[in-house]
């Protein structure tokens, strides 16, 4: 993206800044579930021992996460204010902050990995390869947390396609890696799960090598700007978390609400859990485009909120709006039309199927919601109102998204739809209240860099 785009946020295009944000997350999707494939080639025991290792590693990414929102809010703020020499240091302060909590938290990780490995239950039998992943990627996640602000920071500049390209070098890497691992090619010896362990570490510096360079080309001087900071580091660190922090605690209350939800699924027997996972599959995709356009939205909104520009703030919110339930509505209703072909790439069981027609009709509507969330929420959050939509999040997950989900789930007697008429609750209802919100206008005073 051209240099002149950087200071100019009225320029910017939602298609070109979403777009790249869209593949990324995709391609991550389909090229780790097809490194659980060829996992599978070599032991279904491996890839169990991977697996709860990875549920536990990707514990660190709400750590890592509310310093990466933060600093790109902040940092997208400054850039629209054409303060860029405060960007520079708000992204210089935030890879260090990362870097201080990814070494503690491998440090974590690396002392207490079979304490965490014995909470999650694993069995005996998995418990050398898991603490095997433990040890080698668990010691290393402070490069993904270096890498996490490396491109929440290039996002804010705009430069979205760049992360879109580390992220396809780095993947292809670790596909390839694999397969030599796993299989065995080119000579090199069987390694398994420690090679694919290895794999993943490697693949993780090659992605934080190329970011690094990407970083220094695309923001000149952003490493020499510690020693031209007028102000005291801690100024900037409390402007990221003023954003940070509500959004950590919105992400580990969602992930608390999933596992509930999950565990009531589970009480309905293997047949509703196993829809469950089916059904998640085939909407990533509806989910994967309206977390792109509020991601997306919010690089654009940052940079005009610290351009003052409120009107067109306002105008473009909606018209963002629009564009993320249109193309989620209509992504519902295909699923809904064709859930039978799409589903029998997984299962032609008669059960599944007929539970899953009731949850893509229920899924056209929290689909909606969704995303009228997704891109109010993070429209709300560039602008620096980041406390309410968090307090919003966490009241309308836990009264009527896991509430709901038992009271008709479960005592109701709805079953696997019952329960995700109380998701729909949630997000249709919060999406409202989102609304009411944005119109209101009280995000208009709430930036971070004044």
């Amino acid at each position: 993206m051209r240099q002149k785009e950087l200071t100019n946020p009225q320029q910017l295009s939602i298609f070109k800044v979403t777009w790249p944000i869209f593949c990324e997350m995709l391609l991550l999707m389909l090229l780790g579930n097809f490194d659980v494939l060829m996992l599978s080639q070599y032991s279904d025991q491996a890839v169990a021992a991977v697996g709860v290792s990875n549920q536990i590693l990707s514990m660190s990414l709400t750590m890592f996460g509310f310093i990466s929102v933060g600093a790109a809010v902040v940092s997208a703020q400054y850039i629209g204010a054409k303060k860029i020499e405060d960007a520079k240091n708000v992204a210089l302060i935030a890879l260090f902050t990362n870097l201080f909590f990814g070494i503690l938290i491998s440090i974590i990780y690396v002392i207490f990995r079979f304490q965490f490995l014995n909470l999650m239950g694993i069995d005996a039998d998995l418990i050398y390869w898991s603490q095997t992943v433990m040890l080698i990627v668990g010691g290393f996640v402070f490069i993904q947390a270096i890498l996490s602000v490396c491109g929440a920071i290039l996002r804010s500049h705009g430069y979205t396609r760049d992360m879109l390209f580390i992220t396809l070098a780095m993947n292809v890497f670790n596909v390839v890696g694999n397969a030599i691992v796993i299989f065995g090619l080119f000579g090199i010896p069987v390694l398994g799960v420690v090679g694919v362990a290895w794999v993943t570490v490697v693949s993780k510096v090659l992605g934080l090598t190329i970011a690094l360079i990407v970083l220094t080309k695309r923001i000149p001087g952003i490493f020499s700007s510690l020693s031209r900071m007028s102000v005291a580091p801690f100024y900037y660190v409390k402007q990221i978390l003023k954003i940070g922090l509500p959004a950590a605690s919105e992400g580990l209350s969602f992930n608390g609400y999933q596992l509930v939800v999950t565990s009531l699924v589970a009480t309905l027997g293997t047949t509703a859990l196993t829809t469950q996972i089916y059904a998640r599959s085939v909407n990533f995709f509806i989910l994967l485009l309206a977390s792109a356009t509020g991601q997306g939205s919010a690089i654009i909104i940052a940079q005009l909120m610290g351009a003052e520009k409120y009107e067109e703030i306002y105008q473009r919110c909606f018209k963002y709006l629009k564009f993320g339930m249109l193309a989620s509505s209509i992504g519902g209703v295909l699923l809904f039309i064709f859930y039978r072909p799409v589903l029998s790439i997984f299962t032609t069981d008669p059960e599944v199927l007929e539970i899953a027609r009731y949850l893509f009709l229920i899924g056209i509507f929290l689909e909606i919601g969704r995303a009228a969330n997704m891109v109010i929420i993070g429209g709300l959050r560039a602008t620096g109102d980041a406390k309410f939509p968090a307090l919003m999040a966490v009241i309308f997950m836990w009264l009527f998204g896991a509430l709901g989900a038992f009271v008709f789930g479960i005592i109701l007697g709805w079953g696997l739809p019952g329960i995700l008429i109380g998701s729909m609750l949630d997000e249709c209802l919060r999406g409202i209240i989102m609304f009411f919100r944005w119109r209101s206008k009280a995000w208009m005073n709430k930036t971070v860099i004044n």
